[in-house]
């Protein structure tokens, strides 16, 4: 007797709670991608992804050239460092990342008669003459290597090793490949303004990503709110089996969980990976990173980001040599307005409030925003009033209020039973919160300690 198989469910396009902020895309939306020029030197960092820390690989006062080798993967979690501009290696220093984290990097000063790769990359980044068919040309261990040898970590702001998260588990295997390109964060535009104006290279990539990893089913997720992003994705997938899946608007939609349910309708487990329901999960940008690796041999040293926000005088989306400041990417965008007030690196709603522009660039970086006092929310934290809208909002199902009194009681055994490590910490609840509490950096601290207090693996 023949056997007929029967197609997995299907997502509705939609997950339960969330919320919907003013997404405030009209700041950088329509600005198309400008190269930013080289600045007189860049800080790159020597951990600018999950894992262990890059080992440099150049001497101090050494001269390197755009795209060189600046520091090696030391591990199996860890991602190889390039340099971003041409000129003099300095000497081993520290800088200060977003999160407030202070790591070890290296100075590079610009040599002044070397050309700037700028242009360049982006010219090939966008370019209209992608071939798809170019994906099957390669093994799956070539494309992971050249991924892994171009240091591409998730540019959606997790920063987690991709050639890590793509290669095949024998015990886990990929049977889909989801493609973010939702960007619900509010403000930011830099995957929209990739996905209109460089298609090609998001297809191209998402298909060596699928001959890496094994999938035999692709779908790039977009929120509806994005027609343009995805009429271009459209055209650039004709012909191939790349299918574009228009989600709704709603925050967090680009969360792994809720884009797995909005799109295949499967419940990533509590405490699971998307690995245990079959799908793997890259951002629009890591694709056309892998693209570029695959196919060019590009390494990871640009990224777009939206310099954007009301603080801003003149709001762009920006080519950034990583390493550069926060403060080089402002005054290209015509410096900050008399009444900001708060500079924040990513999104309201998960980014981090950074004390200065004197901040650098890493490829996890995606925005720059700028809040003005109208734009800053008013009024200080109140009681709690126990009317539950934290837990109406959560789309994972949880009580926040519950586990920030634990934290705040310093119960964190009874914050761990209620699920603080679950938490993906997206704003929701805070948002929703009518008292004002800082839901979501009790929640941070209270990790914090849980983790402190686990065991280390392995022993007791």
């Amino acid at each position: 007797m023949s056997t007929t198989l029967i197609p997995p469910p299907e997502g509705k396009g939609r997950f339960s709670r969330g919320i919907h902020p003013p997404d405030n895309k009209h700041w950088s939306g329509q600005k198309r991608v400008s190269v930013l020029e080289d600045p007189e030197e860049v800080q790159v960092p020597l951990l600018q992804h999950i894992g262990a820390v890059a080992v440099l690989h150049v001497r101090p006062n050494s001269q390197i050239d755009a795209g060189g080798l600046l520091a090696e993967a030391e591990g199996m979690v860890s991602a190889p460092i390039h340099a971003s501009i041409a000129g003099k290696v300095g000497r081993p220093s520290k800088t200060t990342l977003p999160n407030s984290r202070r790591v070890d990097a290296v100075k590079i000063s610009r040599n002044p008669e070397a050309p700037s790769r700028g242009h360049e990359l982006w010219s090939k980044l966008s370019a209209s003459l992608w071939n798809p068919e170019a994906a099957v040309s390669f093994s799956s261990g070539e494309i992971l290597d050249r991924i892994r040898a171009a240091g591409i970590v998730g540019m959606g702001g997790a920063t987690f090793p991709t050639y890590v998260k793509l290669k095949p588990n024998p015990a886990k295997p990929v049977k889909r490949l989801l493609v973010n390109g939702c960007e619900c964060e509010p403000y930011l535009t830099a995957d929209a303004r990739l996905m209109e104006e460089a298609a090609g290279a998001v297809v191209v990539g998402a298909l060596c990503a699928a001959r890496a990893c094994g999938a035999y089913r692709i779908d790039v997720a977009v929120e509806d709110n994005k027609p343009e992003a995805i009429a271009a994705l459209k055209a650039a997938a004709e012909n191939t089996w790349v299918r574009i899946r228009k989600v709704e608007t709603k925050y967090p939609m680009g969360g792994e969980k809720q884009m797995i349910r909005a799109v295949y309708d499967r419940v990533i487990p509590d405490g699971g990976l998307p690995l245990d329901v079959g799908v793997a999960v890259i951002n629009v940008s890591t694709a056309a990173a892998i693209a570029m690796a695959v196919i060019h041999q590009e390494p990871l040293t640009p990224r777009i980001v939206s310099v954007t926000g009301p603080g801003i005088v003149e709001p762009r989306n920006l080519f950034t040599p990583v390493g550069s400041s926060f403060a080089h990417l402002v005054a290209a965008c015509g410096g900050l307005k008399p009444e900001t007030r708060r500079i924040i690196s990513g999104g309201p709603m998960m980014g981090y409030t950074v004390p200065s522009l004197d901040v650098t660039v890493t490829k996890g970086v995606s925005g720059i925003l700028a809040l003005t006092e109208t734009s800053v929310p008013q009024g200080g934290e109140t009681a709690c009033l126990r009317c539950g809208r934290c837990t109406d909002a959560c789309p994972l199902n949880l009580v926040p209020a519950r586990i920030v009194q634990s934290t705040r009681h310093r119960r964190f055994d009874l914050a761990k039973r209620n699920h603080i490590l679950t938490c993906m910490e997206c704003g929701c609840c805070a948002y929703a919160c009518p008292a004002g509490i800082p839901l979501v950096q009790w929640i941070r601290a209270g990790k914090a300690e849980v983790r402190k207090a686990a065991p280390p693996k392995g022993g007791q």
